[in-house]
């Protein structure tokens, strides 16, 4: 294949690195310039270019024989609260545009990387059991909670309407709390309180947590990047798809607490200060998780599990210099 992968970020990088490995062509694009850290440039080619410039996306599409598309590039939740209309128009958009220029130039497939963040607000009324792609969302009551998980949720649905209107193979998949697995990549929550407790292990001091987006009430689950890697190598792979979106997650589910005592094993003094009381879910959102996502569909048509858990992901983000 001929893979064009937007976004220069963690998960596009590590995305990049497994398809080279074995002989795919890849082009990634970033609207900025991008280190490849572990990559050397005869691996893959790194280009600048903005996916609200359609007519540039349109021409490196065609220049390079593009066969699939897998769309990383987006604003994140940090980023959106600094710029609300570019966070907008990248995740909508941008992802608008590149739907349309797989379109145009007849990709194979395109794979979307979106959140489990979509369906947070059904959280109050959700059930026990696993959490499954199609939940049911009540238009008004349950809207998005935040910026990213709206403009994330518009994607899905644009992707979906140019798979049923125009043809566009379409695989969505909503990844779980990403950790990065990269000790100089620290923006998301998950990745901005293990920096936190890691950094006062290694130091010997405590772990002063003051913010209140850090902490959560219940549990949540995440997933490794190198994980989301591995589903969009899945995802580009997969002969049929049916359900269109999948979870990425491992199915397990974590308090805060417990994300504490995994650092333990490797910090065993670790002592945390925490200075907020949390009733509400990660991240801030209003409810607690009930369940964690399903990841039957991701199996059973992507033939994706995961490799790595968080015990896994913070022992590599602790072995980094």
């Amino acid at each position: 294949m001929a893979v064009l992968i937007t976004g220069g970020g963690v998960v596009g990088l590590r995305t990049a690195a497994l398809l080279a490995a074995r002989a795919d062509r890849v082009i990634v694009a970033d609207v900025r310039a991008v280190d490849p850290g572990d990559l050397s440039r005869d691996d893959l080619a790194i280009v600048t270019c903005d996916i609200l410039d359609r007519d540039a996306l349109e021409r490196l599409v065609r220049s390079q024989g593009i066969t699939a598309i897998v769309h990383t590039a987006a604003l994140l939740s940090t980023a959106i609260r600094r710029d609300p209309v570019r966070g907008v128009m990248v995740n909508t958009v941008g992802t608008t545009n590149v739907l349309e220029v797989a379109r145009a130039c007849a990709v194979r497939r395109v794979v979307i990387a979106s959140s489990t963040t979509v369906g947070y607000t059904c959280f109050g009324t959700h059930g026990p059991d696993p959490i499954e792609e199609d939940l049911a969302l009540r238009v008004v009551s349950q809207r998005p909670a935040s910026l990213y998980a709206a403009t994330k949720l518009a994607a899905e649905h644009i992707a979906l309407l140019y798979s049923d209107l125009y043809g566009v193979d379409v695989a969505i998949l909503r990844y779980g709390a990403v950790l990065s697995a990269n000790a100089d990549v620290a923006t998301s929550v998950p990745d901005r309180l293990l920096s936190v407790l890691l950094s006062a292990g290694r130091a010997g001091s405590t772990a002063r947590i003051e913010d209140p987006l850090l902490v959560w009430a219940g549990r949540e689950e995440f997933v490794d990047a190198r994980d989301c890697a591995r589903a969009n190598v899945a995802a580009l792979d997969a002969s049929h798809l049916h359900s269109l979106v999948y979870n990425i997650a491992n199915g397990l589910w974590y308090s805060f607490d417990d994300v504490c005592d995994v650092v333990r094993k490797i910090y065993p003094a670790l002592s945390v200060d925490l200075r907020v009381n949390v009733t509400s879910g990660f991240a801030g959102f209003p409810h607690q998780r009930p369940a964690p996502s399903s990841i039957t569909a991701a199996q059973a048509e992507l033939g994706f599990a995961a490799a790595y858990s968080l015990q896994d992901s913070v022992a590599y983000l602790a072995s980094r210099p």
